[in-house]
């Protein structure tokens, strides 16, 4: 007879979205990852949902203000993988120019985003996707597998 498992295989879960390449849709990502990460068990406030979020975030402007391609959306994928621990955020656009992490002085406005991805996510990087543009992705280190 089979010994039980001490634990069950480990879970992924999805949750995939298109969003109007504007800063409302930008809003409406980073609102919607918020809300699926409480789905899955990841309350507000604690540091790994405002991570995720915040990349969320980052990502979606990114998309919106360097990516957008006129009459084109761009899309948010949340995966929660249990075994690795890591909620992976991929931000999908049309855009061909590939994102660079820029080093703003003390007083520029801009140019952080991805230095706040980088210093947030356990890594990240861009890839070609199939048809026009590319994929930004980041995956975030979770406290637990549970999330």
């Amino acid at each position: 007879m089979p010994a039980p498992h001490a634990h069950s295989p480990a879970s992924t879960r999805l949750f995939v979205q298109r969003f109007s390449a504007t800063r409302r849709g930008a809003r409406l990502a980073r609102l919607l990852a918020a809300l699926q990460l409480v789905e899955w068990g990841c309350p507000r406030g604690t540091d790994d949902h405002d991570a995720v979020t915040l990349v969320v975030a980052e990502l979606a402007a990114n998309a919106v203000l360097h990516g957008r391609v006129p009459g084109r959306d761009f899309a948010l994928l949340l995966r929660r993988d249990d075994g690795r621990r890591v909620i992976r955020v991929e931000v999908s656009d049309t855009h061909p120019a590939r994102p660079a992490r820029a080093r703003p002085g003390a007083v520029e406005e801009r140019g952080r985003g991805l230095v706040l991805v980088d210093a947030l996510a356990a890594s990240w990087g861009v890839r070609d996707r199939v048809g026009p543009g590319k994929t930004v992705w980041a995956e975030c280190a979770v406290a637990s597998g549970r999330t």
